[in-house]
């Protein structure tokens, strides 16, 4: 199974053209074979995992070419735990979709299915690719099916959705440039060849130039404040069965490839002692925790308060990445992990909730935890880990930045982590002070709502529950897999 990094990527992306042909004759068929081609994905990515936590580090040479001419494919601790992460959260969002297909864009199902597939791939290409201009490549194919997926929607979704195409246009251009300066320096473009040549070179403006291209380029992508502007609209706009492949999974790809270059490529020693690319993150991002957290108090309509959520939780990871230091590096990763789930759940609540009721009004919620008991009880679990109560997997990622700003003595740091965990109190807990205590008149529209379908509430659930047992077992993440990831000189 030494082909097992190719496999988990070529899946997706061949069913992701195969479906076109099935639904043309069998349109009903879509929904299963999709769900077919993640759970395989997702087999796949397992038995990766594991051949990986036992037996080291695993290589593909696309064509048998070895790098630094041929693309190499890597799975480590690292990259195995995302392709799992990816492939888990695109099958509990594929078996949500089918109902909330049906519902909203029911004439649009077969190629909604093929481009979620198509985002797949292009995300599992993203994190297992050992090269920087593969990277851009793959880059750019979930990037297409983003923008496509997103102006699938309300009448203003088209419009959210080029203004995406013109930001990420631009991360993208960047992004390419900034390899195109690195190739002039190294004359390489696998990842470990480039990272094993830079340091000869890190007094050049050419190195200069690449980095600040790159880190601009994925920081558009992944909506790091200030450059988060495309993203409320996106998510506010967009289909439920659609958000919920974008925002639990994709910005947190482009975080991991933000990390990955940054501290594999250019290295820790060039980004916090000699350019200070990684302090300039970090207050940046403690900004966009406070911002973000704010918005969100601001906000009448659900979707648009989970949307300047993701701002904020984004900026954690940020900040974890501006701490430069292993707890900190600890805590942006954990926090990729749990935030996928948190905000997959989330965002299946509002979708599940607009099912039901037609309206994400915040309003909507009074009396739910008595007429939708199961799916308030995971969107409680989910708020709870926003917060960051324990045992809850939001109070550890948050915990290892604590950690990681005390060992670097930012004492600012750690009171935006504090200050933000009680602004997350004030936006989650009105909710669920609606939920839980408020009664619904008999004129209200939510005032008959029921439990959502099993196809629906079992995925909710599951990413609802999984908040807890991601933190229960954050210990055995960490040690076996986040640990063996960081990066030398850190």
């Amino acid at each position: 199974m030494g082909n097992i990094p190719a496999i988990v990527v070529v899946t997706p992306l061949m069913l992701a053209f195969a479906i076109p042909l099935v639904g043309s004759r069998w349109r009903n068929a879509v929904h299963p074979v999709a769900t077919l081609g993640i759970t395989i994905s997702l087999a796949v990515a397992l038995a990766g995992l594991f051949r990986v936590l036992i037996n080291g580090n695993q290589h593909y040479y696309l064509g048998g070419w070895p790098p630094p001419l041929g693309i190499e494919y890597v799975l480590d601790p690292l990259s195995a735990v995302m392709i799992s992460l990816v492939a888990f959260v695109g099958l509990v969002a594929v078996v949500f979709s089918r109902q909330a297909v049906s519902f909203e864009i029911p004439d649009r199902t077969v190629p909604f299915y093929g481009l979620v597939l198509l985002l797949l791939a292009g995300l599992t290409g993203i994190v297992i690719t050992g090269d920087m201009f593969n990277l851009f490549v793959f880059l750019e194919i979930a990037s297409l099916s983003a923008y496509a997926l997103m102006s699938i929607g309300e009448q203003r979704a088209p419009v959210a959705s080029f203004r995406y195409v013109v930001v990420g246009t631009i991360g993208g251009s960047f992004y390419l440039l900034g390899v195109g300066f690195l190739y002039f320096q190294t004359g390489s473009l696998n990842m470990a060849d480039v990272a094993r040549l830079l340091p000869s070179v890190y007094g050049s403006p050419a190195t200069l130039m690449a980095v600040t291209l790159i880190t601009v380029g994925l920081a558009l992508k992944m909506a790091l404040f200030p450059l988060h502007g495309w993203l409320p609209d996106a998510y506010t706009y967009t289909t439920s069965a659609a958000i919920n492949f974008i925002a639990p999974i994709m910005t947190k790809v482009f975080a991991y490839a933000l990390i990955r270059v940054l501290f594999t490529v250019f290295g820790p020693t060039y980004l916090r002692d000699l350019l200070p690319v990684t302090n300039l993150i970090g207050w940046l991002a403690a900004a966009g925790i406070i911002f973000g957290s704010i918005m969100a108090i601001a906000q009448r309509d659900l979707r648009r308060m989970l949307a300047y959520s993701s701002v904020s939780q984004l900026s954690y990871i940020a900040l974890g990445i501006g701490l430069a230091n292993p707890f900190g590096l600890i805590g942006a990763l954990l926090h990729i992990i749990n935030h996928a789930f948190m905000k997959g759940c989330l965002f299946m609540v509002t979708g599940g909730i607009r099912y039901r009721t037609g309206s994400s009004d915040i309003r909507t919620f009074t009396g739910l935890g008595q007429r939708m008991p199961w799916t308030m009880a995971a969107f409680a679990l989910a708020a709870l880990s926003m917060v960051g109560i324990p045992p809850t997997a939001g109070f550890f990622s948050k915990w290892y930045l604590v950690l990681g700003g005390i060992d670097a003595g930012n004492w600012v740091f750690v009171l935006v982590i504090l200050v933000s965990s009680l602004l997350n109190v004030v936006y989650f807990f009105r909710l669920l002070e609606r939920a839980y205590l408020e009664r619904p008149s008999a004129r209200d529209l939510h005032a008959t709502a029921r439990e959502l379908p099993a196809s629906m509430l079992a995925p909710t659930m599951a990413l609802g529950v999984g908040t807890v047992i991601l933190g229960l077992g954050s210990a055995i993440i960490v040690s076996r897999a986040l640990v063996l990831a960081l990066p030398n000189g850190l």
